[in-house]
């Protein structure tokens, strides 16, 4: 696996073989940064089901200032700082070994909020829905930021616009935005 795009593109990563993960597709990514491209710049990111960690790690190579790499899988934890570690982001990244509910919950103790989060949980636990119920009602997310949903079938909605809904084969991505 490698980034796509940025200034750390073309560099190699791992954690493609995780058993449990299933890092987004490159045309998939390759589409997504498209996308957000200018809302990346100096933005404080969350990569929340990280997995492989290879979105949140696109996002900083893409201009990103940082990101939080969220995770309850230490081999996927252990992955990602070895994937920072190599490419030196260490600053920018902050990895939150933790389940989801947790690691939101922590976040809102700590005050921190994010201009684009990124929700791709697996696909057969239906958290998109209580992820974005939770991040609402936590407000963690700043005004003008966005929150990009991975999902195949899963039905969910909030109270946020969508500015953007596409489809690259059984994958869809839902981009919503907070005007607020």
């Amino acid at each position: 696996m490698r980034i796509i795009s940025g200034k750390y593109k073309g560099r190699n990563i791992e954690g493609y073989n995780i058993i449990g993960t299933r890092p987004t597709m490159d045309r998939v990514k390759e589409s997504l940064i498209g996308i957000i491209q200018n809302k990346l710049k100096n933005s404080v990111c969350l990569d929340l089901f990280a997995g492989s960690g290879s979105i949140g790690i696109e996002f900083l190579s893409n201009g990103a200032s940082s990101c939080y790499f969220v995770d309850n899988n230490k081999k996927v934890i252990d992955t990602i700082k070895m994937n920072i570690n190599k490419i030196k982001i260490e600053e920018e990244s902050h990895l939150v070994l933790n389940d989801f509910h947790k690691a939101l919950k922590l976040f809102k103790e700590r005050n921190i909020k994010f201009d684009i989060i990124f929700l791709d949980p697996p696909y057969q636990n239906n958290y998109i829905q209580e992820s974005l119920k939770i991040i609402l009602e936590y407000n963690l997310l700043n005004k003008n930021g966005i929150i990009i949903c991975e999902y195949e079938v899963e039905d969910f909605s909030c109270s946020l616009e969508i500015i953007k809904e596409k489809k690259y084969g059984s994958k869809k991505i839902r981009i919503y935005k907070n005007f607020n």
